[in-house]
């Protein structure tokens, strides 16, 4: 740190301003600069968009996750990141593209309106806006409202492992096999023209229609998250019936990456904020390239190495359409939530000391999966029916996890004299404090007791500030179900099963 001394003004302000004006692009010597990135790194317009480019597709080349002819789903939330992420997929597949991309796009669209308290005007208004800009893409593109999450499935919580390859050969083989059948049917000549791009055009089979669902549903998805009594519940309860959202979305229509327009901006804040909702254990997979949590389909996150500042520069240089949809954390205050606080906290440091998001970010491009854990890939763990991460909680006695349990368990307990009253025998409890008639049925709404049995160690936090579980949608509350009729099974047969490292006889 330098000190200075009493009388010295500091007016780095001025003189960087008078320092930098006129100044000449880094890169090419001769243009006049138009923005600067970081202190010293000036670019004319033709170089950034160079830069830009190459960034993001030296991103995909470098990591080799992305093959040749697979089908990849593009999230899309309207923002600046993910419009950018849409428009340089859009020029890799450009014909005169270099490193032309070889992949087959689609786009998915979460309509969350009922989630920010929005009408079906104000959400109809925004779809359309939406579809404008999506439409000329000509790719596939795909509207879901949020409420669809009541007609998921049971086995979207349900990871699929798939077959274990090596990752260089089998890309390699990918690329040459790829490239063999352009060769094949002529395809070197006219890759990327408009016969080509006229396949990924939109078309009435493969764009899903949106239309308004019953207003029973948006009621429900409304009572879900009112059941949530912070902010920063509400938030990580969205992320996870998201992600629930685009799993069943790709694994419906064959899609097996889903690429997140996330920069490193944001990754910067997730990683603090995670941290703080005990989320440690799983920062390689929220921050990281890559996240293989579902198994058979991959989210990939290329623009991770991009600043806010970058992609900002970027969609006001070139045009790059974005719409402006609002959240639940638009106009909050800043300690709001523990995830806008974070976001607010590292904003306003980068602002102080530019190099504060690029030194978070690469503390978390160097976390990796323990040893241990990519060891047991191929056995079938059980998972979070949140997050769908492994359970962190499954640990020995002696650890600090079981102490916090005891710890909350003791003081949790209440004195005799202020036990519950009696219960109506003529009514059974559903979700601890509730009461329902006997014609109804209590299997579809777990104890919460029961229920954070099988959530990670993070989706306990939030759970505990959540009033009632029982307004999940059908699909967690059967899983839960399930998984605590099995482990009732388990531990009526445990006598009479072989230990796992009993040999065969």
């Amino acid at each position: 740190m330098c000190e200075v001394l009493e009388g010295e003004e500091l007016d780095w302000g001025k003189e960087e301003k008078s320092d930098r004006s006129g100044q000449t692009c880094m890169k090419c010597k001769e243009s006049s600069a138009v923005l600067i990135i970081r202190v010293g790194d000036a670019f004319c317009k033709s170089c950034f968009k160079e830069y830009f480019v190459h960034k993001f597709r030296a991103m995909l080349g470098k990591n080799r996750v992305v093959y040749p002819g697979e089908k990849v789903l593009l999230a899309y939330s309207g923002g600046p990141s993910s419009s950018a992420l849409i428009q340089q997929v859009q020029e890799g597949l450009g014909r005169d593209a270099p490193k032309k991309l070889r992949f087959i796009p689609g786009i998915l669209f979460i309509d969350e309106g009922a989630v920010s308290g929005q009408s079906w005007e104000q959400r109809e208004q925004s779809v359309s806006e939406i579809q404008r800009v999506l439409q000329k893409t000509t790719f596939p593109f795909h509207i879901v409202p949020l409420e669809q999450i009541f007609s998921l499935p049971r086995s979207v919580l349900q990871s699929v492992l798939p077959e274990k390859l090596e990752p260089t050969e089998n890309y390699k083989q990918a690329v040459n096999s790829f490239s063999g059948q352009q060769r094949a049917h002529g395809a070197d000549e006219v890759s990327g023209s408009a016969d080509e791009l006229a396949q990924l055009r939109v078309t009435g089979d493969e764009c899903s229609t949106y239309s308004r669902v019953p207003p029973e549903t948006t009621s429900a998805l409304t009572e879900v998250f009112n059941s949530a009594r912070t902010l920063t519940a509400k938030v990580e309860l969205l992320q996870s019936l998201r992600n629930h959202l685009i799993l069943h979305v790709a694994r419906t229509c064959g899609y097996s990456k889903v690429m997140c327009g996330e920069s490193c901006t944001r990754l910067a804040a997730r990683l603090l904020s995670n941290i703080s909702l005990g989320r440690g254990a799983f920062l390689a997979l929220d921050t990281g390239f890559s996240d293989d949590r579902s198994g058979d389909v991959v989210i990939v996150r290329p623009m991770r190495e991009y600043s806010l500042k970058e992609i900002s520069f970027y969609n006001r240089l070139f045009h790059v359409p974005s719409v402006f949809i609002p959240t639940m954390e638009t106009m909050a205050p800043e300690n709001s939530s523990l995830q806008h606080l974070s976001e607010s906290f590292i904003t306003k440091l980068q602002a102080e000391f530019p190099s504060t998001v690029s030194t978070v970010y690469r503390t978390s491009e160097k976390l990796n999966i323990s040893r241990r854990e990519a060891a047991d890939e191929n056995v079938q763990q059980e998972r979070c029916l949140m997050c769908m991460c492994h359970l962190d909680t499954r640990v020995g006695e002696a650890s600090a996890f079981c102490a916090t349990q005891i710890s909350q368990d003791l003081s949790q307990k209440r004195p005799k004299s202020n036990a519950e009253p009696p219960r109506d025998p003529d009514k059974q409890c559903c979700t601890g404090g509730q009461s329902c008639d006997k014609s109804t049925s209590c299997s579809s709404a777990p104890r919460t007791q029961d229920f954070t049995s099988f959530l990670c160690y993070s989706c306990r936090v939030t759970v505990k500030d959540v009033t009632s579980v029982s307004a999940f949608p059908p699909y967690i509350l059967q899983e839960a179900e399930h998984r605590s009729r099995r482990s009732a099974m388990r531990s009526e047969i445990q006598e009479f099963l072989l230990d796992e490292g009993c040999e065969d006889i």
